[in-house]
């Protein structure tokens, strides 16, 4: 006998979404950011947006108008890393970390045209697999009906415009949503460590998405999606310049019948060009260190997932997916009188492809759930070539043996409603990250620095188990969790020497020799905890995280043993406070960031930080609306970064925006 009878054949009915959440969901935490929550932030960058759930940061603190593309990775529960993502970011099913790299093009994404944002916490996401690691961040596309645009502008010559349009054709349904913003940006280097060299860093970024649903029979609905963006930007001195160009592709059939099902394919394509620059140690002189003029990229994937009719209180699900990465940079360097003496070609691919299964049992106040998964992967065609402009045999010409291995993922969980109101949860999961091709085979600069790669990483595995108790009573929600990961081969930039002199992998060197290294393990507890009440026009919440992370590490590591990971604060704590009534809004939030250090060897400490926002909204008609938003209204100076030559990097200062926009939905 089935607990949930299908929907009648003759009724069609367009959502646009992928299957519904399954049952197994609640045994974890999630976090979710509505719609109202995305339009209505003092932000506009949907990475700062993010920043309010606890445990979730970036790899620096600049936010994605002024860090460098490379340093946007996301992780969760201070699991730290590098340049690359620890948890995974996915849009309507299609993973979104940068082929090559791992990090993300948050300029792709405009926070006005989702439905909603799911953070995950934990790891062993069983659906999704490699990289995982530290969570799912789940976006989904808005597919509602009607207009929306609004234009403003803002600190620093800065203007933003956006246009949502979705739109019925019959039984089929065509959405479009696109952004633009540019400014002249702000000098990143505070102005007690700038130079004359140091300027405003400008930005201009841009991006274009589209869906279109039909059904293809009752239960039947494909979902054709596109994305295109663009990101230019430089790091606020000569020869700092970058961009990145992107396009994704994607078709999802999804079947809602007695059997339901999903089938979706999608394509991507990355080339991110980035200029590094070399700064004398009094900032008075700059020149070109090497210049990316071209990094290719694609990830090609498919996932398919079926769900057998719901019995006796069982929910199963089973499938299977797989991800190709491909990509190479193609690198200028050993510049001599501003002319560059070298090219470096270095790349390679990955591939994994898996099978999995989870199974959920739900009877009265009980919920248990379990998944497993198994795991292919391979890392194949690694090349590094190094070779003179001028004739003459290349300096390195290096092939490295093809890699394979075979790894699971595991989760399970459990849930018990003491009462209606309250629920108490545990997890334990195993999950896992292939190292990315930057990780593996780009060595790199970063002012008198250098990284060197490591074709022979292995991939990252964690392992966890978490507590947790939700509270809803009426107008009040809280939920709290405490945590432990283990994070096994932790890939890491390990300082082991210190120039001026010649080392392995790079050549000179005149500042700190960091090559990628396996460190044993990164060692996390911790607790989160979130609440929010809702008093009439008036909104209150909070969201905190409170963080014991180590390094577990030996052998030519060993001096990071007992250290904290490099850019993981201890406390975050972000809170805040809205009043909206008759269409008008105000809203005020508070971020505190605890001190976090730079460096692997906890020497460059970067001071704890709390910063005030806020947006308010006046309507003009039904449709039309003035607005402000306002980032670091008290202008704190946040350090993000802290250079060889003592220079500080600062995080976004006071920002005002002011505009207006028209929707009529």
């Amino acid at each position: 006998m089935l607990d949930v009878p299908p929907p009648p054949p003759e009724i069609i009915v367009v959502t646009g979404r992928a299957l519904s959440d399954p049952i197994s969901s609640r045994a974890f935490q999630t976090h979710v950011i509505d719609s109202g929550e995305l339009r209505d932030a003092p932000s506009q960058q949907l990475d700062e947006i993010l920043k309010r759930v606890a445990g979730l940061q970036l790899f620096r603190r600049s936010d994605s108008t002024s860090g460098h593309p490379t340093s946007q990775g996301v992780t969760l529960r201070a699991l730290g890393g590098n340049a690359s993502s620890r948890a995974l970011l996915i849009l309507d099913g299609v993973p979104q970390a940068d082929p090559f790299g791992g990090w993300v093009n948050w300029a792709a994404y405009d926070p006005a045209g989702l439905e909603s944002v799911s953070v995950t916490r934990g790891g062993g996401s069983v659906p999704y697999g490699s990289g995982a690691l530290a969570g799912v961040i789940e976006m989904r596309s808005l597919t509602a009906e009607g207009v929306a645009a609004s234009l403003e502008g803002g600190s620093r010559q800065s203007v933003r415009g956006h246009v949502y349009a979705g739109a019925s054709f019959g039984q089929s349904q065509f959405t479009l949503d696109t952004q633009a913003s540019r400014s002249d940006g702000f000098v990143p280097i505070t102005s007690s460590t700038r130079g004359t060299v140091d300027r405003q860093a400008p930005y201009q970024e841009g991006s274009i998405r589209s869906r279109w649903i039909t059904p293809l029979s009752g239960t039947i609905e494909a979902q054709v999606g596109g994305l295109a963006f663009v990101d230019r930007r430089d790091r606020g001195t000569d020869f700092s310049g970058n961009r990145t160009r992107g396009l994704d592709t994607s078709l999802r059939l999804v079947g809602r019948g007695v059997w339901q099902w999903s089938a979706l394919a999608y394509a991507q394509w990355r080339n991110f060009r980035s200029s590094f620059a070399s700064v004398t140690q009094n900032r008075t002189t700059v020149s070109r260190a090497s210049l990316q003029d071209s990094v290719p990229s694609s990830g090609f994937g498919f996932s398919a997932e079926i769900r057998p009719p719901r019995s006796g209180g069982v929910d199963f699900r089973t499938g299977s997916d797989g991800r190709i990465t491909t990509g190479e940079s193609r690198e200028l360097y050993a510049y001599v009188a501003g002319q560059p003496t070298r090219r470096r070609i270095a790349g390679g691919r990955t591939e994994t492809i898996g099978l999995f299964g989870e199974a959920s049992y739900e009877r009265g106040r009980l919920l248990l759930t379990a998944g497993g998964r198994i795991d292919r992967w391979t890392v194949e065609n690694g090349s590094l070539l190094e070779r003179p402009l001028a004739a003459g045999p290349p300096t390195r010409d290096d092939h490295f043996p093809r890699r394979s291995g075979t790894l699971p993922t595991a989760r399970a969980g459990i849930q018990y409603k003491l009462s209606g109101n309250v629920a108490l949860r545990a997890a334990a999961y195993r999950g896992w990250r292939m190292p990315t091709l930057n990780e593996l085979f780009r060595p790199f600069r970063a002012g008198t620095d250098a990284t060197a790669a490591n074709p022979r990483l292995k991939p990252e595995k964690v392992a966890g188990a978490e507590v947790g108790v939700d509270v809803s009573e009426g107008p009040l929600t809280f939920a709290m969790t405490a945590f432990a990961n283990r994070l096994d081969d932790a890939i890491a930039n390990v300082t082991l020497g210190r120039g001026p002199g010649t080392f392995p992998g790079v050549g000179f060197v005149a500042g700190d020799y960091r090559p990628r290294q396996n460190v044993r393990a990164i060692q996390v507890t911790g607790v989160e905890a979130s609440g929010q009440a809702r008093l009439g026009p008036w909104t209150l919440h909070a969201d905190a995280s409170l963080t014991d992370a180590e390094v577990d590490a030996t052998a030519a590591a060993s001096f990071l043993d007992g250290l904290r990971p490099a850019q993981t604060p201890k406390f975050v704590l972000s809170a805040g406070a809205e009043w909206s009534k008759n269409g008008r809004t105000v809203s005020l939030q508070v971020r505190h960031v605890g001190a976090q250090f730079e460096d692997d060897q906890n020497q460059r400490k970067l001071r704890s930080a709390t910063t005030f926002d806020a947006f308010g909204s006046l309507p003009l008609s039904s449709t039309v609306e003035v607005f402000a938003r306002g980032q670091n209204l008290l202008d704190k100076t946040v350090k993000a970064g802290i250079g060889g030559d003592g220079s500080i990097e600062r995080a976004t200062p006071r920002t005002v925006w002011i505009g207006i926009r028209y929707r009529d939905r």
